[in-house]
């Protein structure tokens, strides 16, 4: 490792822990990766809907990518000044009593409460939720978890300590203080108007017993603690050196990419479909959630499925494995490989219709991803076209609802396909809107740095991202013609989501014990 003396240039950790790997990156000052190290975490899947973690697990990984990333970045720790966390929002991380895990981590792509949750939308709850909380309770929100474990796990029910989020409970093995922010708290319990804990919020869902359970809310950009000397000796990061609150992902990833902020719609296309965009007032509605936002007196209203480029990720594991296999042997991209068949399928006129729904919608938690107008002399380039047209529409139902209530005229793209320029493109021609890419790979990562870079002075405001207009930003326009094509593409791709909406859960009910 480098000595301490040789280098005295800042730079900041940001941590980001998704819903299959977490990712540790250090930054310079100008948002410049200086090093990023990556660790796949188990998904552990016990029963159907069940998807969960455990958190050992979990943090030993992303104690292993700081210390890759320490290492590899060829300066000493000692360079680090704070370090910002942000992971996948919702799902539950639970301690007892005396701090330790009380089972395994719940995942936000869980949706085992899905009965819970289909009987309080059916009766008066959604809207009592909703006027009080900002948003109608969805199947892996806190919420509903912890309202199964209630009725399913009574047991553990009774020993809860502390309801912690994903980042909480990381930023908790980093520095032994127990705790969360703002834009993690609203996600069941805040009152949408005070945006502070609301003890009606936990009688609503009658979980009123847990009033001891949640966590003391910080400022995203709050310094909260310091790597103790366990953290230090595992991560390879100097103990002392500052952890902020940190801040759920979603907000994460508008700040990294450049969009945080009124007038713009952040379009982040990972594993979820997240579309978001900020507002100094609260404004409710079914189709998103009116969330706390970093600063005190604004609101970050995200509407969002688990309907994106996991899609795009499954069909290349699926039914692209050897092509992957023999392109990562030689060095190569799968993407760069499968480039001209997409460009050659996008300039070509297609039948093709993907709902990307493979692991949740916004149709409930019973649609399922389906091809339609599929012909037998379509290609592997029609389907992959078809599957990233679906993408694009279902970030389009997100953002059109999203414009009914917000005045949004231009977009800001992160994800892995915003790299590739096609889709780009594709995203302005279905959004009808001017497309800017991030220049930023890691926005959630950085965005979490900026919190860290904030908290101890380096910049004035978390917003204050030094690379958000840097000239090398691309924009893409929207092209008029094949604006209005996609148009009548994106009505048939509704019309034929709707007309299955009564039929998903009939075609669940096929495997009732394996969905």
């Amino acid at each position: 490792m480098v000595p301490a003396e040789a280098s005295i240039m800042p730079s900041l950790l940001g941590i980001d822990s998704g819903l299959t790997v977490t990712k540790a990156v250090i930054f310079d000052l100008d948002g410049t990766p200086l090093a990023t190290a990556r660790r796949k975490v188990t998904q552990v899947m016990p029963h159907a809907r069940h998807v969960e973690r455990d958190m050992a697990e979990l943090w030993r990984a992303t104690a292993d990518a700081i210390r890759e990333a320490v290492e590899r970045s060829n300066r000493p720790a000692s360079d680090i000044k704070a370090v910002g966390a942000t992971a996948h929002g919702d799902g539950i991380y639970l301690l007892d009593r005396e701090g330790q895990p009380l089972g395994r981590g719940i995942l936000s792509l869980d949706s085992r409460a899905r009965a819970i949750v289909d009987r309080w939308c059916e009766g008066a709850l959604a809207d009592q939720s909703i006027a009080l909380t900002g948003q109608v309770p969805h199947v892996s929100a806190p919420s509903a978890l912890l309202a199964w474990i209630r009725d399913v796990e009574p047991e553990r029910f009774a020993r809860i300590g502390h309801v912690l989020s994903c980042k909480d409970w990381l930023r908790l093995c980093l520095t032994g203080v127990i705790g969360t922010d703002r834009t993690e708290a609203s996600t069941s319990f805040t009152n949408v108007k005070t945006q502070e804990y609301d003890p009606d919020a936990l009688r609503l869902f009658d979980l009123h017993d847990l009033s001891h359970a949640l966590p003391p809310a910080a400022g995203s950009d709050e310094v909260v603690g310091t790597v103790t000397r366990e953290a230090a000796d595992l991560t390879g990061l100097c103990e002392g050196t500052p952890v902020v609150a940190g801040l759920h992902d979603v907000t994460a990833s508008a700040l990294g990419a450049g969009g945080y902020d009124e007038g713009i719609v952040a379009v982040i296309a990972g594993t979820y479909s997240i579309n978001e965009t900020l507002s100094a007032q609260p404004r409710v509605d079914r189709r998103w959630f009116c969330r706390n936002g970093i600063s005190p007196g604004t609101w970050n209203n995200m509407s969002i499925s688990p309907a994106s480029s996991a899609n795009y990720e499954w069909f290349l594991d699926q039914l692209c494995a050897a092509d992957q296999a023999s392109v990562e042997a030689a060095s190569g991209s799968i993407h760069a490989l499968l480039g001209p068949e997409i460009d050659a399928a996008l300039a070509r006129p297609s039948t093709v219709l993907f709902h990307p729904y493979l692991f949740g919608s916004p149709y409930g938690a019973a649609a399922s991803a389906g091809f339609f107008g599929l012909q037998g002399w379509h290609d592997r380039g029609d389907m992959l076209r078809a599957i990233l047209e679906g993408i694009a529409f279902n970030h389009r139902i997100h953002v059109d609802a999203l414009r009914e209530g917000f005045a949004s005229t231009r977009a800001r793209l992160a994800g892995g396909v915003s790299r590739n320029p096609s889709v780009v493109q594709l995203f302005a021609d279905v959004l009808a809107l001017p497309v800017t890419t991030s220049q930023t790979d890691e926005a959630a990562a950085w965005g979490a740095a900026l919190c860290a870079g904030a908290g101890v002075g380096l910049y004035a405001e978390p917003c204050g991202d030094p690379s958000r207009d840097i000239a090398s930003a691309r924009t893409w326009l929207p092209d008029p013609g094949r604006s209005v094509e996609y148009e009548k593409r994106f009505r048939v791709f509704k019309e034929i989501a709707e007309a299955m909406s009564p039929l998903w859960p009939k075609i669940a009910d096929l495997a009732p014990h394996s969905t």
